[in-house]
C-alpha cells in the first residue's frame, strides 16, 4: 500500500506542476507595444509635411472654432505650422528660436522664455522626432494599442505646463502622427486630424 503511494504521488506532483506551469504561462500578459518601439518607428521619419483641420472646443460657443493649415517637420527640431484658415498665421520653431507671423508683422522670441508653449512645443516636436528623453522630460508618458494604431498619452510634469494643460493624446500609425487632442485647464478642448502629404499625390 505504501509502496503504491509512492509510485503514484510523484505522477500527481507532477501533473500538478505541469498544470501550475500552464496555468502561470497563461497569466503572463501578451508582449506589449511600448514607448522605446514607438520612439523608433517615429524617428525614422526625417521630414514630413501634412495637412491639418483642427477643431477647438471653447466654453460658452454653440460650435468648435475651426482652424486648417499644414504642418512640416525636419528632424530633429524644425517645426512650422501653417494656419490658412480663418486667418493667415506662421509659427515657424528652429531650435530654441520661435517666429510669429501675422498680418504682415513677424515677432521673435525665444521658447525658454515662455515654458508653457516650450512644453506643448516639445509635444509635439519630440514626439515626431523619436526623442524619448525630452518628451519624458516634460510629461508622464503612457502608450498603448500597437505599431499599426497606436496613442501616447502625456501628462505634464512642469507646473507651469499643468495649470494650463489636462493632458495630450497623440495618435497615429506606424511612424506617422495622425491625431492630436488637448484638453485645457477650464474644460476647453481642442482635436486636430492630421493627413501626411504623400510626395506625388496631389494634396
Amino acid at each position: 500500500m505504501i509502496s503504491g503511494l509512492k509510485t503514484r504521488l510523484p505522477r500527481k506532483i507532477r501533473s500538478f506542476a505541469v498544470g501550475a506551469a500552464l496555468l502561470c504561462l497563461g497569466a503572463v500578459p501578451a508582449w506589449a507595444f511600448d514607448l522605446p518601439e514607438l520612439m523608433g518607428l517615429l524617428g525614422k521619419q526625417k521630414h514630413g509635411e501634412a495637412n491639418f483641420v483642427e477643431q477647438r472646443y471653447v466654453r460658452g460657443f454653440d460650435g468648435p472654432l475651426a482652424a486648417s493649415g499644414t504642418l512640416s517637420f525636419t528632424a530633429p527640431d524644425q517645426l512650422v505650422r501653417k494656419t490658412l484658415s480663418p486667418r493667415p498665421e506662421t509659427m515657424s520653431v528652429d531650435g530654441n528660436a520661435l517666429v510669429l507671423s501675422r498680418s504682415g508683422r513677424t515677432r521673435t522670441m525665444t521658447l525658454d522664455s515662455i515654458p508653457e508653449l516650450l512644453g506643448l512645443v516639445e509635444a509635439m516636436r519630440a514626439t515626431l522626432a523619436g526623442n524619448a528623453p525630452v518628451l519624458e522630460r516634460y510629461f508622464k508618458t503612457k502608450v498603448t494599442g500597437t505599431a499599426n494604431e497606436w496613442a501616447i498619452d502625456l501628462a505634464p510634469i512642469d507646473e507651469r505646463l499643468a495649470s494650463q494643460i489636462n493632458y495630450l493624446r497623440l495618435t497615429g500609425r506606424a511612424g506617422e502622427v495622425l491625431g492630436v487632442e488637448m484638453e485645457f485647464r477650464g474644460g476647453d478642448r481642442s482635436v486636430m486630424t492630421i493627413s501626411p502629404r504623400r510626395p506625388g499625390v496631389a494634396q
